[in-house]
């Protein structure tokens, strides 16, 4: 089998399109992260050592630099409006980004202290964003520790300037992030302690009833329109449907997968990051077509 072919298991699961195998589109970047598609279906992500953001376009498979510097983004999401939602990791910040490139910083800080480090989001119906803030020291730093006290999952409302802490659970490293297609369950990983939560969503966006989905952690997440859940790391991606069930692995030929989102124009692309590598996969099952 040629290294570019994923190795993946049986189909027992029916999710991957029968003989499908794993493309890689190009192994030209230093380290992959943060994927998210636009309402076309093309797919934005990230190589942040090189503090760039590109585009695979999913007419043609091509990709193209889209902006750099990019404020050395590392996860990426669309909000409601089309504009590009950016983890922007140099300096701790939540950017916004327009279809003209300008970027829009919507959170700087959090009770005057700089946040650990903004990673992975996601946006619910109305517009609010919730992201990680786990503390991974960056080379680009000038300081050396956090400033906040504790790794949280942090809820920026519509149209608020601040955002309020929705989850302060004792994590290790919360990472990966992903709400339910009908915005119901919010899924957080905790990558280091190997732990996925899910919860319940409140109307006013708060959280209740954390419990445990699975004992694995992840670093990006996604989900499809049967609910199944999408978690990355050193196996590659691993699925799981809602009762927490393992359905299907899917190997990577360099064993670590950093995230994953469906893109293409029928969002049946499973678009893979995984070190200094991205990947497709045809799926049987959709990725869910927000409102951007």
């Amino acid at each position: 089998m040629s290294k570019k072919d994923a190795l993946i298991k049986k189909d027992t699961s029916k999710i991957i399109t029968e003989g499908a195998k794993l493309v890689l589109v190009s192994d030209a970047y230093e380290f992959t992260e943060g994927p998210a598609a636009d309402k076309e279906g093309n797919v934005y992500f990230t190589d942040q050592p090189n503090d760039r953001i590109l585009k695979w376009n999913a007419t043609d498979n091509s990709v193209l630099e889209y902006m750099k510097p990019s404020g050395r983004s590392n996860g990426l999401y669309f909000d409601n409006e089309g504009n590009l939602l950016s983890a922007a990791d140099e300096k701790n910040e939540l950017w916004s980004i327009n279809s003209d490139k300008k970027e829009t910083v919507l959170v700087r800080n959090f009770q005057g202290k700089k946040l650990n480090g903004p990673n992975d989001l996601w946006v619910d119906s109305k517009g609010g964003i919730y992201f990680t803030d786990p503390y991974y020291q960056r080379d680009w730093w000038s300081h050396k520790k956090p400033q906040q006290k504790e790794n949280r999952v942090y809820y920026l409302a519509p149209n608020a300037d601040k955002p309020i802490i929705v989850s302060n659970d004792n994590y290790v490293q919360p990472n990966g992030i992903i709400g339910s297609k009908d915005g119901r369950k919010l899924y957080v990983a905790d990558q280091v302690d190997n732990k996925t939560f899910v919860f319940d969503v409140q109307k006013n966006g708060s959280l209740a009833n954390r419990k445990l989905f699975t004992a694995m952690g992840s670093d990006g997440m996604t989900t499809d329109n049967k609910g199944n859940i999408y978690l990355t790391g050193t196996d590659g991606v691993t699925v799981f449907s809602t009762d927490g069930k393992q359905i299907e692995q899917i190997a990577v030929p360099k064993g670590w997968t950093a995230n994953v989102t469906f893109g293409g124009k029928d969002f049946k692309t499973l678009f893979i990051t995984s070190l200094n590598s991205v990947y497709t996969l045809q799926m049987n099952v959709q990725g869910i077509r927000y409102k951007n």
